[in-house]
């Protein structure tokens, strides 16, 4: 495991690629130090033996090829480092913004920005540290480096693009606008009060459950694997697709199962990889966390002896919603009632209305592959700040996403179907807050705050 797992923190502002305007606040006091740049300058293809220092410019793009270096000397730390962000900041002439703001990669620190050429440039070290995707004129953008900040001492990054369309930033000798390096130091979260929600995660064609996967490995908490795990929930999905990404977090996950885990024949490699954690044979059960009582449904309802009034696991919920009467609750199964993208269960109905009579503040689905989230409504799907259940679908662990929303459902606040992420539940004593975290390069979010009833 990175130290980005066990040491990574959310401070203030936007985090891995995003508007410092639509940050959250951070999840853990911390110190922070923030540092300027002891060099930088940048280097172009075209001109190879050229030092481009003079121009007090950053620069990235492709055709010609530019990369930007920044050096800094980190000093004065004496608790371990908790967060690292690097921050620039996009100059206000014509061509400053860019469809792709670039890459960061730290790189050696034995060069001078005084000297420095494209053919002399310093080598890579490790692999991407994060991208930024559009950026506009004079605003300040965040790149998270926390993997490359270890302590005291220097530290250098490249920022390189490969759209032709390059992006300026302002360099060190613009005074207020100079980059930043911001180090956040202390206790790292233990994340006990966290959830982490995404389903519809591992298709062995595609990128997306590792994209997904670097999300989950910075953040603690408990992570809430909704359903859908693999393409048919075969072994050899499982072993090859679901455990290299989000397999990593099997110690502190809580399954949920979803109709392509059922495609082969009752989910049983799906029940053996996790082991105890799933009830054999049913696939629903509960626990509590940070003063929470969290339920864990199965809505492959014909796999389950059916989810309607009466049902096992309808009789199961309501006895299990009894015997924890907190003052917080929140059930999280995989297909949703309400949807705008047309694939709504109504089959769930009778499961969310025990949840509702029982005070539940919220439900959160996938099975479509998007991100929706709705004002507390009522199980018939009528408005009911006072009472209802916050619903949100959250199908954006990894499978190809569905970007049309066909049917827009009423009391739908939020829509997106085109950002791969996972959903970050903090919860307190008689409150929540939520926030979407998308992967790098994404810039769609959401956050918000509720009590409980």
């Amino acid at each position: 495991m990175s130290r980005r797992a066990s040491h990574r923190v959310l401070t203030a502002l936007a985090l891995v690629a995003g508007l410092l305007g639509g940050a959250p606040p951070a999840t853990a006091a911390t110190t922070t130090v923030t540092f300027l740049p002891s060099q930088d300058t940048y280097v172009n293809s075209s001109s190879p033996n050229t030092n481009f220092n003079s121009t007090n410019s950053l620069m990235v793009g492709a055709s010609p090829t530019r990369i930007s270096y920044l050096q800094f000397t980190v000093t004065r730390l004496s608790d371990p480092v908790t967060s690292a962000r690097l921050r620039l900041h996009v100059q206000s002439v014509t061509n400053a913004p860019s469809p792709a703001g670039g890459t960061a990669q730290q790189v050696g620190t034995d060069w001078s920005e005084r000297t420095l050429t494209y053919a002399t440039r310093p080598p890579s070290i490790g692999g991407p540290l994060g991208s930024l995707g559009t950026v506009r004129s004079n605003t300040w953008y965040e790149l998270d480096v926390t993997d490359a900040v270890t302590g005291n001492g220097l530290v250098a990054f490249a920022l390189s693009s490969t759209n032709p369309d390059g992006a300026f930033y302002d360099s060190r000798e613009v005074p207020g606008l100079s980059p930043q390096l911001v180090v956040g130091t202390g206790a790292p979260p233990t994340g006990n009060n966290v959830l982490l929600n995404g389903g519809d995660i591992s298709a062995c064609s595609t990128t997306g459950a590792a994209q997904t996967a670097q999300i989950v490995a910075r953040e603690p908490g408990t992570v809430m694997a909704g359903g859908d795990l693999t393409d048919s929930g075969t072994a050899d999905q499982l072993a090859n697709c679901y455990d290299p990404t989000w397999g990593q977090f099997k110690d502190r996950t809580k399954p949920i199962l979803g109709n392509h885990d059922y495609l082969t024949a009752n989910a049983k490699p799906t029940f053996d990889y996790f082991g105890p954690v799933l009830p054999p044979g049913k696939g629903y059960y509960s626990f509590d966390k940070a003063g929470w009582h969290v339920v864990v449904l199965n809505t492959n309802c014909s796999k389950v002896g059916g989810c309607q009034a009466g049902s096992a696991q309808e009789r199961w919920l309501r006895a299990d919603l009894a015997a924890h009467p907190t003052r917080c609750t929140l059930a999280q199964y995989h297909h949703p009632l309400f949807s705008s993208g047309g694939r709504e269960s109504s089959n769930v109905r009778p499961l969310f209305q025990a949840l509702y009579e029982a005070g539940a503040e919220i439900v959160i689905n996938g099975h479509n592959h998007q991100y929706e989230r709705f004002a507390p409504q009522d199980p018939s799907g009528v408005a009911d700040p006072a009472r209802g259940i916050r619903e949100f679908v959250v199908g954006t662990g990894g499978r190809s996403l569905q970007s049309s929303f066909p049917e827009p459902a009423a009391n739908s606040e939020v829509k997106n179907g085109r950002t791969f992420g996972v959903l970050k539940l903090t919860l307190s004593p008689g409150s929540y807050t939520w926030q979407f975290l998308p992967v790098a390069g994404s810039t769609f979010t959401d956050s918000g705050t509720g009590t409980c009833h």
